[in-house]
Formats: C-alpha cells, sequence, structure tokens
C-alpha cells in the first residue's frame, strides 16, 4: 500500500497528460461537446462532453490504454487482469481483442448483467466474485499467474490518460467558466483537473457524485480521505459510482486541484438521465447523468448567470429495461 507522501510525489502533470493524448490517438475517439438546453429554461446551455459515443461506451478506455501501452511487451507475454463493475472491464477485454491480449476481468456479484455480457462477448475471461473480493481477487491473480494489473483509477498512468477528457474541453471550449465531472474513485475528476487547471487555472472543477455515495464529497469537506461501507454505496442506481473511497493517487490530485465536490439525489441523476436522451439525444448510464443532473437542478455552487458550463457525460451502458423505465418517468 502507498502512502500518502509517495502518492503525492507522483502527481500526473499536464506533459503527462499531453503524452497519453499522442499514446492513445490512435484507437480513442475524440468525443464532441453536445449543446443541451436546460428544461426549463432554454437559452441556458450546458456543453456535455459525450464520452458516451467511445467505442467502448464510456471514457474508461482513455486510462486502460494509456496504461496498456506502456507496458504492451509485458501484456503480449503473461496477459493483463483489471477488477470493474462494468466500463473500465469492457474497456480492458476491448483493448485485449485488438491488441490480441489474454484479459482476465474480475466483476463483482453486484455488477449489470449487460455490463457483464459485453465483456463476455469481447472474448475475455470473466471472474464473478462477491462486491468485497472484487479487488482483492484481482491482485491475488496477479501473484498466481504473473498477469499485468490495470487498474481502474488508482494509478497515475490511468489519471493521465483520462486527464486527456479534460485537455479537449479545453481545446474545443477556450472559454469554459466551469467543468463538473462525476466522481467515485476519482481518476476521471483527477486527470481532468490536472489538465484544466494546468491550461486554464482560473476554471473551476467540481465533481458530482450521488447521496448515497457520498464518500468523496464526505472527504473533501472533512478534508480526510473517508471510505463508506459497501452496503451504503450500492443503494444508488449510479452503479458505476459505487466505489466505497477515493483512491490513494486520486485523492491527492482532488486536495490539490478539484474546487468542490456536490451530491444529487436518485430522481434528480433518473430525470438528468431522461433529458439527455430525449433533449442531447445521446444514451446515457446512471453514472453518466450525475453531472448534468447538478446543473438541471441548479445545484452549481457559485454560479452566476451567463456562466459557461460543460459537464462530462462519462458512460452510455445502461440496462435498456432501466432506460425504458426512465423514459417513461416510472421513477
Amino acid at each position: 500500500m502507498e502512502t500518502r507522501e509517495a502518492a503525492a510525489d507522483t502527481l500526473v502533470t499536464l506533459s503527462d497528460i499531453e503524452a497519453a493524448a499522442e499514446r492513445i490517438s490512435d484507437l480513442v475517439l475524440r468525443t464532441p461537446l453536445i449543446q443541451l438546453p436546460h428544461p426549463e429554461r432554454p437559452d441556458e446551455i450546458l456543453h456535455c462532453k459525450a464520452e458516451s459515443l467511445q467505442p467502448t461506451s464510456a471514457f474508461k478506455l482513455r486510462g486502460a490504454y494509456n496504461t496498456i501501452a506502456q507496458v504492451l511487451d509485458q501484456a503480449r507475454e503473461h496477459g493483463i487482469v483489471a477488477q470493474s463493475s462494468g466500463n473500465h472491464a469492457r474497456a480492458v477485454a476491448w483493448l485485449a481483442h485488438r491488441l490480441n491480449l489474454r484479459a482476465v476481468i474480475v466483476m463483482p456479484d453486484a455488477a449489470p448483467l449487460p455490463k457483464i455480457a459485453a465483456v463476455r462477448a469481447l472474448g475475455a475471461e470473466v471472474e464473478i466474485v462477491p462486491s468485497a473480493l472484487r479487488d482483492i481477487r484481482a491482485h491475488e491473480l496477479v501473484a498466481e499467474h504473473g498477469y499485468v494489473h490495470v487498474p481502474p483509477y488508482d494509478d497515475p498512468r490511468i489519471i493521465a490518460g483520462q486527464g486527456t477528457v479534460g485537455l479537449e474541453i479545453v481545446q474545443q471550449l477556450p472559454e469554459v467558466d466551469t467543468v463538473l465531472v462525476p466522481i467515485s474513485g476519482g481518476g476521471l475528476i483527477s486527470g481532468i483537473a490536472t489538465a484544466v487547471k494546468g491550461m486554464k487555472p482560473e476554471t473551476r472543477v467540481i465533481g458530482v457524485e450521488p447521496e448515497l455515495a457520498a464518500d468523496a464529497a464526505q472527504s473533501f469537506r472533512e478534508g480526510r480521505r473517508i471510505t463508506w461501507e459497501q452496503e451504503l454505496t450500492y443503494r444508488t442506481v449510479a452503479d458505476g459510482l459505487r466505489t466505497p473511497a477515493l483512491g490513494v493517487h486520486p485523492w491527492e490530485h482532488v486536495k490539490r486541484y478539484v474546487d468542490d465536490i456536490i451530491t444529487v439525489t436518485e430522481e434528480q441523476i433518473l430525470s438528468a438521465m431522461r433529458h439527455l436522451t430525449l433533449e442531447g439525444r445521446l444514451v446515457v448510464e446512471p453514472s453518466g447523468a450525475v453531472a448534468t443532473a447538478a446543473w438541471m437542478h441548479g445545484l452549481i455552487p457559485g454560479h452566476h448567470d451567463g456562466d459557461t458550463v460543460a459537464a462530462v457525460v462519462s458512460g452510455g451502458s445502461v440496462d435498456p429495461a432501466l432506460l425504458a423505465k426512465v423514459l417513461q418517468r416510472q421513477f
């Protein structure tokens, strides 16, 4: 286990993120910013960074590829292992298929069945374990078989890869005042905040998470990294945001670069999903809708009329049955 001091010594830089952008450019989509009108104030526009349009339906492809590309020879010799509830698993499996690598994915038994099926369809070996054993089992497999580990968020290479989202937002929208980012393990917001603050320090970066899984918000308020029990975080419909604590490396970046972390309710998340689908023409999973939910419901701290706001729509791997209920307002 790395200490806080060790993590602080390995903060990702803007140069790391720029190098990652070049490294992953052949397989990762430079996603568009989609303009979304407010449901009640149509002149107010949100700029949605549509990571749901990636080949694997989520931003996770960026960090996974940036990591695998740097250990490709080892990965070809030994194979790779990753642990994930869905989107990181799918990204690793997709890359393994494209790069002809053996991949073993450890998934929790609470993972949505469509996400498990998508990983298996790509040819990866899937091992289902109780949620509390997901991380433990991945490390056991590394020790037993020598697989190259591709962690979901707590790694500088992952953070640098996810940071390319922030790089693109500032390049596409130089006037951006606020960037809203879903937060769970913290790899995405760490990279985005590092990129945004390195390019445009005055732009605010705000994390958004479900109030039923608000360990990051509590950590931010109290100034210490807090862990919630999984029975608590697994209450939220946003299955991609159920990680019980920020990673060690992400926490150091969050303390350094993030301006605030706020929470949204389950109903707010689902209403944002519906609005993104109908008005933004984006199929979005609950986790991908939390940042939009904060904007829709006027929860951005310090927001002023006329501010230019971007929100990361992080993923689109939604269960069709849930999406049907959301579109019919059955929530």
